[in-house]
């Protein structure tokens, strides 16, 4: 398959730039799986929407403050942005960096007078390997100096105020580790999760930490070529053997999000039983996929061309998908990371 057959047309100003007031009140367009069938809704409407007796499986990752601004030795300016935490002892991190031209192994980062760093991987091509020095703690020098890593099509200051901490975080985020949020997952609120329980509808949770994986843009003409990054997740096994026992008795699995979607069906084995674990996953989902564990999906609307939007044409095919979008863009619904959202069932 091209890439240009994931393309489609969106005016600059349909990019939600702002979280709306409240969270369960963006719009939701329902794309009947089988029929075809699109019809427009609230997202607080969902509970109505949904089977019955499904059980709903969300992504508890935290975003944490990944973004850090400082000087090189020189005095020049320099962003990066931290992707994991390598294994040892001391904090050492891969990252992104903006601004590192010609920075060498061992040349030194200021970011502040408790926060220094240096070159452990020279970077090369925006990436690179820092080693920090933190004089107190390290997670509460980025709460106090990081910024939550808004995407780069949210065009405005990102992420120190106090509004994107709270609202790029959905209400049930337990376990930091994502660079970007399970955007599917920003439109509940706790009442909205309470009356989905109170209506028989079981929610679980499982842990993919958003990385750089998910939004590496697709390079290459053939989509077949393209490699993901990888990308960590955790099911523990009660999660997973709630899920089992869903499948087993008839239930539907609906999965919030294309995170929560890859964890599920990165943890299936070769005779569709999905293992407990935690594991790390490179798996790419594109038209021809075939789905083992979900029956639906919650998602958020997609920036053309990108793995995202691969794999829910993936699950619910193009074609339909492609329809869909045009559909959200001609009722002007909002799009990305704080805009409206899909239900596909």
């Amino acid at each position: 398959m091209r890439i240009a057959e994931f393309d489609y047309d969106l005016p600059p100003d349909l990019i939600a730039q702002e979280p709306i007031p409240e969270r369960s009140r963006s719009r939701l367009l329902r794309v009947d799986r089988q029929a075809g069938h699109l019809s427009h809704h609230t997202f607080s409407d969902i509970g109505s929407l949904l089977p019955a007796d499904c059980l709903l499986v969300l992504n508890d990752t935290r975003v944490f403050p990944a973004r850090l601004h400082g000087r090189k030795s020189s005095g020049g300016r320099i962003e990066v942005l931290l992707i994991h935490r390598l294994p040892g002892t001391g904090e050492i991190w891969e990252v992104m960096c903006k601004g590192a031209q010609s920075m060498r192994v061992g040349s030194r980062l200021h970011f502040a007078a408790e926060l220094s760093a240096l070159w452990r991987m020279a970077p090369s091509e925006g990436r690179g390997v820092l080693e920090f020095f933190p004089r107190t703690d390290f997670v509460s020098l980025l709460e106090r100096y990081g910024e939550v890593p808004l995407p780069p099509y949210i065009k405005r200051t990102a992420g120190t105020g106090g509004e994107d901490r709270e609202r790029y975080q959905t209400v049930y985020a337990r376990h930091p580790g994502a660079i970007a949020a399970p955007t599917a997952g920003l439109h509940f609120t706790p009442e909205l999760l309470d009356s989905l329980r109170q209506r028989g509808i079981e929610t679980v949770l499982l842990t993919l930490h958003v990385g750089a994986g998910t939004f590496q843009p697709v390079r290459v003409d053939e989509v077949e070529a393209h490699t993901m990054e990888e990308e960590e997740y955790d099911i523990s096994p009660a999660v997973a053997e709630r899920i089992h026992a869903a499948k087993q008795s008839g239930r539907k699995i609906i999965a919030v999000g294309t995170t929560t979607t890859r964890a599920l069906e990165s943890a299936c084995d070769e005779n569709g039983v999905l293992q407990a674990g935690r594991r790390r996953t490179a798996l790419f989902m594109y038209p021809g996929f075939r789905f083992q564990v979900i029956d639906g999906l919650i998602t958020n609307f997609h920036l053309p061309r990108s793995t995202l939007l691969m794999l829910v044409s993936a699950f619910a095919g193009r074609e339909p998908v492609l329809k869909a979008y045009a559909e959200a863009v001609a009722q002007r619904y909002r799009f990305y990371s704080y805009g409206d959202a899909m239900l596909i069932a």
